[in-house]
């Protein structure tokens, strides 16, 4: 199964999406809507993915009368890219999810993302936390992480920044397979490799430099409803991070995930427990989530 909209069917008018981009510091972010209307959700990617991956959900979510936008951060996707490591941590991810919803003219919004975006929602609720009507992390990456992440990404930050020559073959390679044809995560996967390794050393080295979340203590302030989705036998994304937000913040339930990969190839499930959250935020059941069953797209 893959997230591959039928061959010549048209999308529904409420799942289009309308690409746009606006400047902050100089910089351009790029964005995606889906949908229209007052609640709008605002999803996030993980590391150095692109807001594609996130494309399958908010169309899911639009189907049912929601706003769904998607954001790529700076040094992700289509967005700009510089080259230098201070423009990168996660407070300035943040403050550039901030900005959206202020080139939107949003006063709130559902904030959401997976991993790299689970944790920018964390720290968008320590900014901003008025601006916020609830949250939806997948995967946090927490305490318990920090022996898989430094085992990870230590070799990659290396591989990225003194192994350049070989990794822009790679991307040149990655860049010449065609698209069209394929799985929707081997495409968003190849994606990945395809990207300027300069700018992606940059994202990592600034990242790892900074704070990497809010700390225990300013999460247990967070009151914004917040759906946490974790799941097992990943030790990037432990599951006793999941479980150990979801205690610590006052208005949090965990939604067990079955692994990795179900939110991508079988959807269904989760997805409705996504939507009936969203709906639960905003304290409105006027919109159907029974038809979620349908097929996403890219």
């Amino acid at each position: 199964m893959t997230f591959g909209w039928p061959a010549k069917q048209p999308l529904p008018i409420s799942w289009q999406s309308a690409m746009a981009s606006f400047r902050l510091d100089g910089q351009r972010l790029d964005y995606t809507v889906y949908g229209d209307g007052p609640r709008t959700t605002v999803l996030l990617p993980g590391l150095l993915l692109s807001q594609k991956m996130q494309t399958p959900l908010a169309r899911r979510l639009a189907s049912c009368g929601n706003r769904v936008v998607t954001l790529d951060p700076l040094g992700h996707g289509q967005s700009a890219r510089p080259q230098e490591p201070w423009r990168y941590s996660m407070s300035s991810f943040a403050t550039q999810t901030v900005a959206l919803l202020d080139h939107l003219e949003l006063d709130q919004a559902i904030i959401g993302g997976t991993s790299l975006g689970a944790n920018i929602t964390l720290e968008v609720a320590s900014q901003a936390p008025e601006r916020v009507t609830g949250m939806i992390i997948e995967m946090p990456v927490l305490d318990n992480a920090i022996p898989a992440c430094g085992a990870a990404f230590t070799p990659l930050l290396f591989a990225l920044k003194y192994g350049e020559p070989a990794m822009r073959a790679l991307a040149r390679g990655a860049r010449a397979v065609p698209r069209q044809p394929l799985p929707f995560l081997i495409e968003i996967t190849l994606d990945w490799f395809s990207q300027d390794p300069a700018p992606s050393a940059s994202v990592l080295g600034g990242i790892l430099y900074g704070r990497v979340a809010p700390d225990h203590n300013e999460r247990q302030t967070f009151e914004a409803p917040t759906l946490v989705i974790g799941h097992p036998r990943d030790p990037l994304h432990p599951f006793s991070d999941a479980g150990m937000l979801a205690s610590e913040l006052p208005n949090a339930q965990l939604l067990h995930a079955s692994s990795i990969l179900e939110l991508r190839l079988a959807p269904e499930r989760l997805t409705r427990q996504i939507a009936a959250f969203v709906e639960e935020c905003w304290g409105d059941s006027r919109h159907p989530v029974d038809d979620l069953g349908a097929p996403g797209g890219r």
